[in-house]
Order: C-alpha cells, then structure tokens, then sequence
C-alpha cells in the first residue's frame, strides 16, 4: 500500500540520519488520553514523525482519560506547566473555546496556506469558530455503530444476516437471543454519547435549544422530548427483561463483547481497533440502527473522540514544530493508515479517498460505514454537533440518571427531565462565567 511505503521511507530516513542528530531538538510536549492499542498507534506516529525530520522531537505523554486529561492540562496552565499540544474530548470544546487567553487558535499555528476546506465539513464543523476558521485540530473522530457478533446469533438459530436497520427489528432480534438463552443480548459503550446526543441527531431531533448551542450559551437542554423518551423508555424494559446489559458509563461493555459474551454492541467506530485486535470470532459493523416510528429514513451521527489544542505560553520556534507536526498528522498517508488501523473517520476527504483506492474498505466490509453515516446527508441545525459548556458534568448527571431508569428505579420521563433540570443550572452558571 502506498502509506505503507511512505512510512517505511520515512522511518528509512531517520535511519540515515543516525548520530548526525546529536545537536538540540525543539521538544513538543504532546499530552494525549489513549491506552492499549490506541496507545501503541499513537506513539507510532509520533516515532514516525520524529524520525522524519531532525528539528523537532515530540515527546508524547498519557494523563488519563478524557476527563482527566483536560483537567490535568487545565492545571498546568494555571501553573505554568503547560504542554504545547493538548487531546481534548468533543464534550470540552466549549470549555475550551470560553479558556480566554489559553488556546492558540490552530489556523494561526499553521498560518499563511493553512487549506482547512481539504478537512471533511461533517468532521471540522465541531471545531470550527463562528467566522469559519479551525480553532483545534480533529485528531481522533468516530461515531457509533452496531456491532454484530455474528457466530452469537448462530448460535442462537438467528440468520446473521437478518436485518437490524430500525431499533423494531433489534427489538425482535433481543426476543430472540434472550428466549434463545443469551446471557448478553446486547450492551453498550457511553449511553449519553450514543443513545441520547447520537439518537437525537439521527432523527433530526433538538437535544438543545439555539441549535445544539452553537447559536449562543443561553441554550437550554431539551432532550426530554417524546421520541428520546420513548428510546430510553424501551432500553429500560430491555434492562428488566434481561435483554440489554449494563456494563459501566464509558466503554466497560468493549471487553465483554471482545471477550464474545454479548451478542449486540453499540459503540464507537473505533472499537475496530480493539476487536479486530482481540475477537476470536466472526464479527460485522452494521449502521446504528434508527426508529422508523419516529423518522422515515435516519438523518446523520455526530462525531466523538477528540481533537488537539495548542495551548499558549510558548516560544515561535516550538509553535513552528506544532504545526510540523500537525501537517504531518493531516496527510493523507497518515492520515489513512490511522483510519485503517483504529476505525477513526479519515479527517480530510483525500485520505479517504486513499484508503478506497487501496482496496481496504473491499477487501474490510463495513468499515465505511462510519463514513457514509456522518457524510451522507448535509447536516441540520440538529444534526451538526453539540457545543454545550460544563458539558463533562452534564453526561455525568445524565450517566446518573440513566443508571436510574436501567435498574428499574425511575421511568424514562421522569430520569430525563431530572437530568435536564440539574443539567441546566449548569448551563446557566456557564454562561455567566462565558460573559
């Protein structure tokens, strides 16, 4: 494959510079939130790109999950102690937009013939200020999918290729896997992230008021209207029956469906990296399902994962090496081995390109998916994304009232109106502090 030759090149040229690198490199801090495959992926690029060139060296380092890398790079700005670069979840760009006087815009890093119309609209749009420039850098961007343990429903006499469109024929499919004796039916990764924010986008629905937030901070949640209701109500009685599993608030389900216990998973698109890794049975991607009661046809997912920020206080010879780095991260080699590898969405449409002329999404079935679900139709004004400040504390209040109705101890109305009354009052307190 092409990347493939490129990369060998690349690290074929850091070879050749052997010992003639012994002057003083620029160091780059980069603070980053991956473990386990990811983490390997990601210090693979950064070897790649310190072995390409002999004027910067990035020095990458893992600070936890999402939430608490952003907190720990909140910290050190306040100390002193920032890094140059900085992995933040999609749920903090608006804090990080309000961080007045800590971010570097990333088109002033890149600056002068910065072609920010090569990265995919469905993807930057998330990242973008209100004048259309590109304040951080779409790094790791996925959406979710349903993932099929396809050996699972034959065991269960379930045709493996039955259809899963609509969440009425996954209702059938649970039926028939718990009267089948399933002990996991179906389970799932972050339940705000999909089966709330996602579920609301898809079927064109407000999840917030002022188009999602990105019309203004005086934007009131509104995701306690009939058809998430009636979504979180049917999940709760799949909970009762026994037919969905709740296994923690962020990706705790991944290593039971892996482990092939659970026959339904929904979860990121990146989970491909993980259960290509791992799944020792024949697994498919399929689309993440949609409720034909409430949409004829599904509109679009919206994003997850993060982006990078560039964070101020430094010098403009390390800014130079940020934004080498970052050209380095959007080519459409890199960029298509990253997709290909982890099941993140290619952030520019050349690197897409590049992966479907290299045979990969033929000879991987399903794994376009993902991108033929956040491109395929142009997004609305509910289906664009979401920019909702103290939004990490608002999917934790919603993880909590979520977790009420799984267990059996609130009804779907009354857990999302809770979750929307708590939720704005920090709405509220945000936009104070925004003015």
């Amino acid at each position: 494959m092409a990347y493939r030759k490129t990369v060998a090149s690349l690290v074929a040229a850091a070879a050749l510079l052997g010992t003639s690198t012994a002057f003083a490199q620029t160091e780059i801090d980069f603070w980053h939130a991956f473990t386990g495959r990811l983490g390997e992926l990601v210090a693979e690029q950064v070897d790649t790109f310190n072995g390409s060139q002999s004027d910067y060296k990035i020095v990458a380092s893992h600070k936890g999950n999402y939430s608490e890398t952003l907190n720990a790079g909140i910290a050190a700005f306040r100390a002193g102690e920032q890094p140059h670069i900085l992995m933040v979840f999609e749920v903090g760009t608006a804090t990080m937009m309000g961080a007045k006087g800590a971010i570097k815009p990333v088109y002033e890093v890149m600056g002068d013939g910065f072609d920010q119309s090569k990265y995919i609209g469905s993807v930057k749009g998330y990242y973008t200020s209100p004048d259309g420039n590109m304040l951080s850098l779409p790094f790791n961007s996925s959406t979710p999918v349903l993932w099929v343990n396809r050996d699972k429903l034959s065991e269960a006499g379930i045709d493996p290729d039955t259809d899963m469109s609509t969440w009425e024929q996954v209702s059938e499919v649970l039926d028939q896997l718990k009267a089948a004796g399933v002990e996991c039916p179906m389970t799932t990764a972050w339940q705000s992230w999909i089966h709330l924010e996602n579920l609301s986008a898809y079927h064109d629905t407000p999840f917030a008021t002022k188009d999602n937030g990105f019309a203004g901070t005086d934007t009131e949640l509104a995701f306690n209207s009939p058809a998430q209701v009636a979504h979180i109500s049917a999940m709760g009685d799949w909970a009762k029956d026994g037919k969905f599993i709740y296994a923690g608030r962020r990706n705790e389900g991944g290593a039971n469906f892996r482990a092939g216990e659970c026959a339904l998973f929904t979860e990121s698109s990146a989970g491909y990296a993980g259960i290509k890794s791992e799944a020792e049975f024949d697994f498919e991607v399929r689309p993440l399902p949609y409720w034909s009661a409430v949409a004829s046809e599904p509109q679009n997912t919206i994003i997850g994962g993060a982006s990078l920020w560039v964070l101020e206080g430094h010098e403009a010879d390390e800014y130079e090496g940020v934004a080498a780095f970052m050209d380095f991260l959007s080519s459409s080699e890199i960029q298509a081995k990253w997709h290909q590898d982890t099941g993140y969405l290619p952030i520019t449409a050349e690197a897409g390109d590049l992966t479907r002329s290299q045979g990969f999404y033929e000879q991987n079935p399903g794994t376009d998916i993902a991108v033929i679900q956040m491109t395929a139709k142009e997004p609305t004004a509910n289906s664009k994304g979401l920019r909702l400040g103290s939004f990490d504390q608002i999917r934790g209040i919603i993880d909590e009232e979520l977790e009420g109705v799984w267990s059996g101890d609130k009804s779907a109305q009354e857990a999302l109106d809770s979750a929307v009354e708590r939720g704005n009052a920090l709405l509220r307190r945000f936009e104070q502090s925004a003015q």
